[in-house]
């Protein structure tokens, strides 16, 4: 009995270091923060399941738009975000208290576009520069509520692009021809797509990652415009050009922003952030699968086991490498 016991008590204690080797999480609780949309809890949710592996305790995320999680994260609301575009979002950012507070960690997402778009027929009619619709005559092509302006389809106060918008309409003189429509952005691309099926002009604003591209495709039912110089708000930089055409928006990367505090105490959480990626097209890829009606929760946990299964040597690869950091 008593040998049985040596060797039960030898062969725990050989596997706890193994254990807390596989488990460098284990006692932590992980606060994130996510956007509302649920178009970009997917790519949050890999993390958590990530996390998870490592042994972390993954909070109930809080959800707020962009400026809002910043904000959240500078003042210890919140350990991370992984939605953080780092030209878009960098005034965000630097708000919250820049690199003396938090950390932007690896790049998640790349080539990551934003533009306004208008529907082909139109494009190819001559319409290919946002500052076209200066001309009164052209602009009443997307006039949607009568009043003789265009009506663009825009950003929600608080995302970043509405600061983008909104100097490019000064920029290139538009305040007389164009409205900048900032509703609940569900709804105004319903409209959109409501116009566009009855054969009108369209005008709106968007960005991929996201599942309008899926359904108004580039290059075969809309055409990305051209912008005749880049007008960014102060603070704002980034390469504007995308095959050959001046958008008027960085084109950009996305990636986490976590607390200095919070990956200095937790070396594997901070290697994953690091290393981890996703391909933008898995994402719109699984937003078009929410747009077609698989959007409850638990759908969303099924696409992220779906994207782990089909990525699983590149999935272990993040974990092992975790492991490492933390050894």
């Amino acid at each position: 009995m008593k040998l049985i016991s040596l060797t039960a008590a030898m062969a725990l204690a050989l596997a706890a270091p193994a254990f807390a080797q596989d488990k460098p999480g284990e006692g932590v609780t992980v606060r994130p923060m996510l956007p509302t949309q649920i178009e970009e809890h997917f790519q949050h949710r890999i993390l958590f399941r990530a996390l998870q592996d490592l042994g972390y305790t993954v909070a109930e995320p809080n959800e707020a738009e962009y400026q809002t999680i910043h904000l959240a994260l500078g003042t210890g609301d919140a350990d991370f975000t992984a939605v953080s575009w780092r030209t878009l979002h960098d005034a965000f950012y630097q708000e919250a208290g820049g690199d003396a507070v938090l950390t932007k960690v690896g790049t998640y997402i790349q080539g990551a576009l934003q533009g306004y778009l208008v529907d082909k027929a139109t494009y190819d009619s001559g319409v290919t520069d946002l500052s076209q619709l200066k001309d009164p005559e052209i602009a009443a092509k997307f006039d949607a509520d009568g009043d003789g302006k265009a009506d663009l389809a825009g950003c929600i106060p608080g995302w970043g692009c509405e600061r983008v918008i909104e100097t490019a309409l000064d920029a290139y003189e538009l305040r007389d021809t164009v409205t900048h429509n900032q509703g609940a952005y569900q709804a105004m691309i319903a409209d959109v797509m409501a116009r566009f099926q009855n054969g009108q002009p369209i005008l709106y604003y968007t960005w991929t990652p996201y599942w309008v591209s899926g359904a108004l495709v580039p290059g075969r039912d809309v055409e990305w415009l051209s912008v005749p110089f880049t007008a960014l708000p102060e603070g704002y930089t980034g390469n504007t050009e995308f095959n050959g055409k001046n958008l008027g928006f960085a084109v950009d990367s996305i990636g986490v922003v976590a607390r200095n505090d919070f990956l200095e105490a937790n070396p594997a959480a901070a290697k994953l952030f690091e290393v981890a990626t996703l391909d933008i097209n898995d994402i719109s890829a699984e937003n078009k699968l929410i747009a077609d009606g698989e959007d409850s929760s638990a759908d969303i946990d099924k696409h992220v086991d779906d994207w782990i299964e089909a990525h699983r040597e590149t999935y272990d690869s993040w974990l092992q490498q975790a492991r490492d950091a933390a050894k």
